[in-house]
């Protein structure tokens, strides 16, 4: 009695190759997830490796993850496009030397598989490091989403600091326009109710847009009243602290606006390199998955026949 055992090995040329059965072939899957699992897992590893490192050696915006509110500088963006072509490359590479080997298909088929597996593993690595990254997701977005917000909402916090309603590191507000309203010659110090008054006054003035009549009468009265100056003078007073406060309240939104805008730039900035560093880590998870797959399908089935 004969029988064939089959010995599976890399051969040398001229080594014979077994004809492998296509049983199936045109109805399972062509997904091999559990390459594709494999590779993403390692590639996950290796880019949260070299993010580890990168910030130990001082990049502190390495992470394609997480918004940074400066731009990245030139170190950093190398060491974006590192990462994606390392752990891409491995993560391709391990998933198409590992995929099941297709027997009898087609090479354009063989060719439109394995660059499937070495982008779904690239997209699955990348959503577990955004995983590993406690809210990468947001913190990707939060920089334009929060800029967008903080131009829109500016004004308000930044009249109220301009016009002594900042919080200062006593913990009480801060009312100096009040105090220069109340300041008087002869040293007498105004009360906390009276500053809180008159600051409440101008907050409400300054968010009208102008002084109203009363106000103005009423603070002019307090001033003439405080440091013994003619009403006329006491309103001047009035106009030229309210000039001020106008001023620095403008000054304020403005200066909010700007960093608004640049908190934009940072984001769009940084948002740009990060696509152009996950689209080249697809690009060459997809080009890794071919040659391993080639790889794959090169290592021949050596038959060895005995007889028994």
């Amino acid at each position: 009695m004969q029988t064939q055992t089959l010995h599976a090995g890399v051969a040398g040329a001229g080594a014979p190759v077994a004809t492998v059965a296509a049983d199936g072939d045109g109805f399972k899957s062509g997904v091999s997830w559990g390459a594709i699992l494999a590779g993403a897992a390692a590639a996950t590893a290796l880019s949260f490796i070299l993010l580890i490192l990168g910030v130990g050696l001082g990049l502190s915006s390495v992470s394609p993850y997480q918004y940074n509110d400066k731009p990245l500088g030139t170190a950093s963006v190398v060491w974006i496009a590192f990462m994606q072509l390392a752990a891409s490359g491995i993560g391709g590479y391990m998933a198409g030397r590992l995929r099941v080997k297709w027997a009898a298909i087609h090479g354009d088929e063989v060719y439109f598989r394995d660059t499937a597996h070495g982008l779904l593993t690239w997209a699955v690595a990348t959503l577990l490091m955004v995983a590993v990254v406690s809210g990468g997701t947001r913190a990707v977005l939060s920089g334009a989403i929060d800029a967008g917000n903080a131009v829109a909402t500016a004004a308000a916090p930044a009249a109220g600091a301009a016009t002594a309603n900042a919080t200062g590191n006593n913990g009480r507000a801060n009312t100096y326009f009040a105090d220069m309203i109340l300041r008087s010659p002869n040293g007498d110090v105004a009360t906390e109710a009276q500053r809180t008054e008159v600051n409440r006054i101008l907050l409400t003035d300054l968010a009208a847009g102008k002084i109203s009549g009363e106000d103005r009468l009423y603070l002019a009265q307090l001033i003439a009243k405080r440091t013994g100056v003619t009403q006329a003078e006491a309103e001047q007073r009035v106009d030229l602290i309210y000039a001020q406060a106008t001023q620095a309240a403008a000054d304020a939104k403005n200066k909010a606006a700007a960093a608004a805008e640049e908190a934009r730039k940072a984001a769009a900035h940084s948002a740009l390199w990060m696509f152009v560093a996950l689209l080249l880590g697809a690009f060459v998870a997809a080009v890794t998955a071919i040659v391993g797959g080639r790889n794959r399908d090169h290592a021949r089935v050596v038959v060895t026949q005995r007889t028994i």
